[in-house]
């Protein structure tokens, strides 16, 4: 049978292949539906309005104070921890309820948007046609109306936003605006202007209540000519035919000068003009973009005509391939774009209301997870690098946790953190997160898997691993009625056993997480202590199959399962780690996908449809596969923007779905771990028939491009390395032996 020819590459935009970008008609009427751009630490909402050119900045620092002193300390509990534990193990099932220092709840610092650059036309011709695009190969967004063009991009070489506006009109107003929504009463604003031969300096500060910190917000304006007056919130430019505003945001404790930042601004836009300063900021930014952006394409062999709708219209029509090449896309570039200074928070980098869902933090115990899910093998070694940063900045908090909590060495981390303290403070009865264990494990797997694929063992992670195992020597002491060590306490987030209380004894993901991590910081110890640690890990207790059938949330006698949860933690064994498998351990993955089949969906959210379709991909089961992928692409989780939303019908801006879809369409069509590369495990019925997916980085250090079609496939393998491998292909199994710089072709056949 031959294979199916490859796709060939087509320009950005171009509906002969996969659309690197999205536009739409009409400007965003909310900043829902504003395009995003970012490069990691700035970012920006653009509205590509030419009467009220409106760009929201972000930056992932900003963040607003609201605690006390001593609020965001761990409690002290490690005193009291034997007393639970004997409870807990001796049956009483609401012990951990009071397992507290007696805080309320404390949410972490809320994120929240900066400004907004405003360039207004105040003498607009309402007849001209508007078109906002978005060019994910490049992160510039562009808004044209007749002769006018805005354009946007959030530099990645220079850390600053630019916005280069031509034929901005015969009179316009620019000003920096603090007044978003939900912005508090007690936010005090104070501007500063400066101007002189074609160039201004726009300050704005920005002080929260109650507070020495603060923000500000400086924007250098660049006009090549006209005449430039002062007004009473910004500057009037009449005559100017073209502009550009350089931007940064700044947080800082205490008096800030902005003469540095505004030095650094000059320097950037030079003495050649706007048009020759953008052109340089462009093409240093693009390099770096534009290199990563384009590691991996996946191409559907999408209806030409659909392809070059604008992206309301595709998500109109949710049954069709274009619309799943075009959020494939977008979620690259949203993913890329908000990892940076860190990963993606819950809304990514963006936000244009004060009052985020959740405050718009980093929550561990699935979203961050979700959202980073394809970095490793989207060949998105940026987005590892931000986790691996947020992680850098609080492994002392992390040290605190372990000991004000379970009174022992090594690391514990937190189940949500707002960036800059990774300490564990969230607690009420329904959520004590401070009870969970699991959180460093999950956030270490992906530098584990960077690691892998690269060939490498960074002596920083063996150290991390290393001091996650301590954590476990000194936390599981205690023993079960089997002989078994006890995992005590013990929480499943965010759900509740029957016959128990949240927290417990022995939850799934916590055994599974303490075995995965004892074997992996074996793995890098030395001789003795990897032995140690292996016996440990020994010690666990087998996962717990229930009376349905089905791999039980908690392996520990009288607590049942509630299976109605958005949350899937029992499945951590399928997904992300690798140690429950179709291939190794059958009558384990039959239990698993019983226990997947009987979770309900609970409240719709987006995580909970794309964790499920993940961990039915690991199980080979294509129909399931397909029908979470479904529910996200039928219950309008997407806003024009092709950014996300928590609920259906999009409502909570929210970034799981859009950054977590790229991972679930990969793992159906390529998965690999260090001895094993699967082709083809999970395609969706009548979403996947045929397409190209190139670039793909594998665990065992090759590169795969992979072209399909009903009943064929054609795969190509570009080893960095020596390897052998187990494929498993739609038409059996055999073994690969790979040598590095060797292309090695694979053919159905």
């Amino acid at each position: 049978m031959s294979a199916p020819a490859p796709a060939s590459p087509a320009a950005p935009g171009s509906p002969a292949g996969p659309v690197h970008g999205t536009w739409e008609p009409a400007p965003a009427a909310r900043w829902e539906d504003a395009f995003p751009a970012g490069n990691g630490r700035h970012g920006a909402l653009v509205y590509g309005d030419p009467v009220d050119d409106r760009v929201i900045v972000t930056h992932h620092t900003l963040v607003r104070p609201h605690h006390a002193p001593g609020d965001t300390d761990p409690p002290r509990l490690a005193d009291r921890l034997p007393a639970l534990q004997d409870a807990l193990l001796s049956g009483d099932p609401t012990a951990a309820e009071t397992f507290t220092d007696g805080r309320p709840l404390r949410w972490i610092q809320p994120f929240h948007p900066g400004f907004l650059t405003r360039v207004l036309d105040e003498a607009p011709d309402g007849g001209r046609a508007v078109r906002r695009e978005a060019d994910f190969t490049t992160g510039v967004v562009t808004a044209t109306a007749g002769a006018r063009a805005s354009r946007v991009l959030v530099s990645r070489a220079d850390d600053v936003l630019v916005q280069y506006v031509t034929e901005p009109g015969p009179r316009v107003h620019v000003e920096l605006d603090h007044r978003l929504d939900g912005a508090p009463p007690g936010l005090t604003a104070g501007r500063g202007i400066t101007t002189a031969h074609g160039e201004t300096v726009l300050t704005l500060r920005a002080g929260y209540p109650g507070s020495t910190l603060g923000y500000t917000g400086v924007t250098l304006v660049v006009a090549d000519t006209g005449r430039t007056t002062l007004t009473d919130r910004g500057i009037r430019v009449e005559g100017a035919r073209r502009l550009l505003l350089l931007t940064r945001v700044h947080r800082h404790d205490g008096p800030h000068d902005p003469a540095g930042e505004t030095a650094a601004l000059r320097a950037l836009a030079g003495e050649d003009g706007p048009a020759a300063a953008y052109a340089r900021l462009l093409a240093r930014h693009a390099a770096l973009h534009g290199a990563a952006y384009r590691r991996v394409v996946l191409d559907l062999a999408a209806d030409p005509a659909e392809r070059a709708l604008p992206g309301s219209a595709l998500l109109a029509r949710p049954a069709g391939p274009a619309l799943l090449e075009r959020l494939f896309a977008a979620g690259r570039h949203h993913l890329l774009s908000s990892a940076g200074l860190h990963p993606p928070r819950l809304c990514g980098l963006w936000t244009g209301d004060w009052d985020t869902a959740w405050s718009g933090g980093f929550t561990t115990d699935a979203n961050l997870a979700l959202q980073t899910a394809s970095a490793v093998a989207a060949d998105l070694p940026e987005v590892t690098e931000a986790l691996r940063t947020l992680i850098r900045g609080q492994r002392a908090d992390w040290r605190d946790n372990a000991r004000a909590v379970f009174g022992t060495r090594g690391v514990v981390a937190p189940a949500h953190t707002d960036g800059e303290s990774g300490h564990t403070y969230h607690f009420d009865r329904e959520y004590p997160l401070h009870l969970w264990t699991a959180a460093a494990d999950w956030l270490l797997l992906p530098l584990l898997e960077a690691d892998e694929a690269d060939g490498r063992r960074d002596p920083w992670l063996t150290g991390m691993l290393l001091e996650l195992a301590d954590f476990y020597e000194d936390f599981l002491t205690r023993t079960g009625p089997d002989g078994h060590l006890a995992v005590v306490p013990s929480y499943s987030p965010e759900n509740r056993p029957r016959g128990g209380s949240w927290g417990a004894v022995n939850a799934t993901m916590d055994l599974a997480a303490a075995r995965h991590a004892l074997t992996a910081a074996a793995g890098r110890a030395p001789a003795g202590r990897a032995a140690r640690l292996r016996a440990l890990a020994d010690r666990l207790p087998p996962y717990r199959v229930n009376d349905d059938g089905a791999l039980a949330e908690w392996a520990w006698p009288g607590l049942g399962d509630r299976y109605d949860h958005r949350h899937l933690s029992h499945l951590y064994p399928v997904w992300p780690l690798d140690e429950i498998t179709p291939y190794d351990t059958p009558e384990q993955a039959r239990a698993a996908a019983r226990a997947l089949a009987l979770r309900g969906h609970e409240n719709d959210s987006a995580h909970g449809h794309l964790h499920q379709g993940l961990i039915a991909a690991r199980l080979g089961d294509a129909a399931r596969t397909g029908d979470a992928l479904r529910r996200v692409l039928d219950g309008d989780f997407f806003h024009a923007s092709l950014m996300s939303a928590h609920y259906p019908k999009r409502d909570v801006y929210n970034a799981d779905a859009a950054h977590a879809l790229p991972a679930l369409l990969i793992e159906a069509l390529v998965r690999s771990t260090p001895g094993r590369l699967v082709l083809l495990p999970a395609p969706p019925p009548g979403l996947c028939a045929r397409g190209r997916l190139t670039g793909v980085r594998t665990r065992f250090g090759a590169r795969l491009d992979l072209a399909w079609a009903p009943g064929e496939y054609r795969a190509v393998l570009r080893p960095a390395r020596d390897a052998d491998v187990e494929l498993r292909a739609p038409e059996g199994r055999r073994r690969l032996a790979l040598r590095a710089g060797e292309e090695h072709v694979l053919v159905s056949p």
